[in-house]
This record gives structure tokens, C-alpha cells and sequence, in this order.
């Protein structure tokens, strides 16, 4: 068993352009997507409709609930949401929070029981995001029972294995290397690649393996145009994989 398992494309078509590009030099024929598909200033609906189109078994991120919320409530003046036409939140609305796939691998955003959860990292009281705990991952997976976990929200690629012999695979983000924030005190977090990045798992005779991929695309008009509405941390983080501190 071998797929490709790719998170957070935040609406950066030419950087989820790239990752297909080379899932498919690899010959990998399966993909999972573990959610935050389009949300920020970027290329909301051109990236819905390419992800529709392949229909890889797909779960809900926080923002896509979101923006889920927002459409049933009725309106938002953000970028993201009038971009987006009917099909593409119902699209979203459709998704599951989790999902096991193949019954052996258990998706999900944040954590298993919280889709805006940090859990294979922390955000430190310095505001530096760092790896959690053990014992606070091995909790966080307790009562599920597949063979690996896949997770994403933090855009920070990591691998963890528990004591079980269970893998815990953040594949990192195609779409955003880097952004900030506020809570729980004020953070950045930054890859410092731009590349896009998944992740690749595959069983064999000895067990799970999971390698990451950094994949090289022109950054250039996903930075220009997240410049030009604005969101100049966006836009330093996908040009050059860390954040512009100058205007926090």
C-alpha cells in the first residue's frame, strides 16, 4: 500500500499544481487530503476546482469549516469567500472532520478530536513553535485504532512514532510555509523552504515508512498577488519560507 497525503493548499493552485505534477512522476495513483483547501488571498475557486476534479478522498480543515459557517450564515466580505460559488461550499459542507481510509489510516486536521489543534508541535511561550511532548501526543491518539495517523494545521512536516509502533505523519503544507498569529500568545511560524511539501507513506514487511517531499515551483504570482491584497506575511512566507517580522 503506497499514496500521497497532502494538507493545507490554502488556495495556491500553481503550488498544488506542482505536488500532482510530481505525485504523478512518481507513479503514486492514490492521494488523501487532510483539508485547509482554499482559505486566504489567493486563488480560491481555481484551486477548489482543480481539487474537485481529482475528488481525492478529503476531510474538512478549520478554515474550510469556516468558510462552511460563513456561507450558512449568510455573507463575508473576505477575499476567500466571494471568490467561491455554491458548488465549491457545498463541496466543502460535504467533507467529514475524519475519515479512515483504506480502514488503516485515520485522517484528520488538527488532532483527532479537535480540527484547530496544535499537536505534534506547541506553540511555546515565547511564541516559537515547538515539539510536543510524547505523552501528549500518545493521548491525543488514544482510542484510534488504525495504523497510522495523518494530521496537518500546523504546516510543520513531522513524523512521530508512539510506543505502539504507530506512526503520526503532518505532511507540512503545499500552499504556505509560514504565517502568524495570536493565540495563545503571539507567534510565527515559518518552514523556511518555499517549497510545497507532502508527504509519501507506504507499508511494507517491516511496517509503515514515511518520507516528505519538497517539491520546487515558481513562487512568483502566488507572492505578488498575496502582496497586492495585502497579506504581506503571506506573501514573504511563500516567496522565500520565512516571514517578513518588519510589520507585526
Amino acid at each position: 500500500m503506497k499514496f500521497a497525503a497532502i494538507a493545507d493548499v490554502h488556495g495556491n493552485r500553481p503550488a498544488l499544481e506542482a505536488v500532482l505534477a510530481d505525485i504523478a512522476a512518481l507513479g503514486i495513483n492514490e492521494v488523501v487530503n487532510l483539508g485547509d483547501h482554499v482559505s486566504g488571498p489567493l486563488e480560491a475557486a481555481r484551486t477548489a476546482d482543480l481539487l474537485m476534479e481529482r475528488g481525492f478522498p478529503s476531510i474538512k480543515g478549520d478554515q474550510d469549516r469556516i468558510l462552511v459557517e460563513l456561507w450558512q450564515a449568510g455573507t463575508s466580505a473576505r477575499s476567500d469567500f466571494r471568490e467561491l460559488e455554491r458548488k465549491h461550499f457545498e463541496w466543502m459542507a460535504s467533507m467529514p472532520s475524519t475519515l479512515m481510509y483504506r480502514g488503516r489510516a485515520f485522517l484528520c486536521h488538527g488532532s483527532p478530536g479537535n480540527d484547530a489543534a496544535f499537536w505534534l508541535d506547541h506553540i511555546a511561550g515565547d511564541g516559537c513553535p515547538r515539539p510536543s511532548r510524547i505523552d501528549s501526543i500518545e493521548a491525543g491518539a488514544e482510542g484510534i485504532d488504525a495504523e497510522i495517523i495523518l494530521c496537518a494545521h500546523t504546516h510543520i512536516p513531522r513524523v512521530v512514532r508512539l510506543k505502539d509502533g504507530r506512526l503520526v505523519v503532518n505532511p507540512g503544507s503545499v500552499g504556505l510555509p509560514g504565517y502568524d498569529g495570536k493565540m495563545p500568545v503571539p507567534y510565527v511560524v515559518e518552514v523556511g523552504t518555499p517549497h510545497a511539501c507532502y508527504a509519501i507513506l507506504e507499508h511494507a514487511n517491516r511496517g509503515w515508512s514515511a518520507t516528505l517531499r519538497y517539491v520546487a515551483y515558481d513562487t512568483t504570482a502566488m507572492a505578488a498577488l498575496a502582496r497586492a491584497r495585502g497579506t504581506l506575511t503571506w506573501a514573504s512566507a511563500i516567496a522565500t519560507g520565512w516571514v517578513q517580522r518588519d510589520h507585526l
